[in-house]
């Protein structure tokens, strides 16, 4: 979890950073600078985003692991009925060969 914050740290701080780079070529001049800018706005906005997922994937990952814990049964059921399940299509797709 402390790396997903030091993550979307380093995103805001590269959005920022590309924030001022943009305006800094946009008074300037410098395309190349705004330019690159814009990039580093981008790359911040996105790594915050990955960060958001990751979270996200990794609160459902714990939900999950819970559930199998509480009800094993259950879950072997599952496991075993998606098993026949992808089985029986794998089996299908071979034969419309």
């Amino acid at each position: 979890m402390t790396k997903n914050i030091e993550d979307k740290a380093e995103g805001m701080m590269n959005e920022a950073k590309g924030r001022v780079k943009d305006a800094v070529g946009g008074l300037t001049g410098d395309a190349k600078t705004q330019a690159s800018g814009k990039i580093d706005q981008m790359s911040g906005m996105a790594q915050q985003e990955f960060a958001d997922l990751y979270d996200e994937a990794e609160t459902i990952l714990e939900r999950a692991t819970i559930f199998v814990q509480d009800r094993p049964v259950i879950s072997v059921i599952g496991a075993m009925l998606v098993g026949l399940f992808v089985g029986m299509l794998m089996k299908s797709c071979c034969k419309a060969k």
